[in-house]
């Protein structure tokens, strides 16, 4: 694996200097507040939250405003939205301005359909010049730098991924995040870094590569095909916030940590486990927290029945209760 200082470096989105170029990326039901804290202290150096609706915040939900609590241990952190409609998200963005986040990023690369069925998220690349609509408008109601996420293309019969990110440029954003699938791939098959590569020769704004990165010879591969000026790893870091451990140690040239023991995978589990304790309330933690266990605990002796007991868990007792027994802890 060949290794320079060069692939590991800080990088500039606008004006915010982000101390390394290791991006965790936005997961719905994933890069909440605990897990972004999880994934920050092992090396990312920009952490994303998970998406939330500019319509929703419009109506004043008290479920979005949760959503978008930010710790001060997590910074900078990329705060991000999805709509299609530029006046909308410009209202939004007015309405949370005491939040303390550091990045506006734009949703335009979710493919689920409860989503791209009201036009937004990867739907918007089938429009490029409503995508210049959105940045302008989220450009100008904002105060903080704006990006876009946008995809390969909506299908591959319109790969368009270029003229998305010359529209988002045009129109003032400070970065562009490509996932090299289209949406009708939704995350099968492989990522198309080439993608990646002609949007960077195409911008001058930094350009966050997405797509299979599982560790660090991924990454420094990524970085050799495309050029990119950021990482982002997304579903490779779900039950592995040590990614980025890993992935910064082998981009600097140093050797790779050990993978975690099962003490380590452990107390990783307790402490996500408490953390969302302390932010949402026992009775969603032991609920949420189940998959994440299953993901942290895959490949272990027991983690079958470890996902079995847990599955049913109501109380944090029981939750550490059965990690001990499982883990010999």
């Amino acid at each position: 694996m060949k290794t320079n200082s060069n692939y590991y470096h800080p990088f500039k989105i606008g004006d915010v200097e982000i101390p390394n170029n290791l991006v965790l990326g936005p997961m719905a039901g994933v890069t909440d507040l605990p897990f972004r804290l999880l994934c920050h202290e092992q090396g990312a150096g920009l952490v994303v939250m998970e998406m939330v609706s500019a319509k929703a915040i419009t109506y004043h939900n008290k479920k979005t405003r949760e959503l978008m609590a930010v710790h001060s241990d997590e910074h900078p952190v990329a705060l991000q939205l999805f709509g299609s409609e530029p006046d909308v998200i410009a209202q939004a963005i007015g309405e949370i301005s005491d939040i303390d986040y550091d990045i506006l990023d734009i949703n335009m690369g979710c493919p689920v359909p409860k989503v791209t069925g009201n036009g937004e998220g990867s739907a918007l690349m089938k429009n490029p010049s409503l995508i210049g609509e959105i940045v302008a408008a989220a450009v100008r109601a904002s105060d903080k730098p704006v990006t876009v996420k946008i995809r390969k293309g909506y299908t591959e019969k319109n790969i368009n991924a270029v003229e998305c990110a010359l529209a988002a440029e045009e129109a003032g954003a400070s970065a562009i995040a490509v996932h090299g699938r289209t949406r009708e791939q939704f995350y099968s098959g492989h990522a198309d870094w080439s993608i990646i590569r002609r949007v960077r020769e195409a911008v001058s704004i930094p350009v966050i590569g997405n797509g299979d990165v599982t560790d660090a010879a991924s990454a420094i591969k990524l970085i050799d095909e495309t050029g990119c000026d950021g990482v982002m790893i997304a579903r490779g870091a779900r039950g592995n916030p040590w990614i980025f451990r890993e992935i910064a140690a082998g981009m600097q040239g140093m050797g790779i940590p050990e993978r975690p023991s099962s003490r380590e995978i452990y107390d990783m589990i307790i402490r996500h486990a408490r953390l969302m304790n302390e932010v949402k309330g026992e009775y969603i933690a032991v609920r949420e927290i189940r998959k994440h266990v299953a993901w942290y605990s895959a490949g272990i002796p027991g983690s079958a029945r470890l996902r079995n007991l847990v599955s049913s868990v109501e109380d944090m007792a029981s939750l550490e209760e059965i990690c001990r027994e499982i883990f010999g802890v």
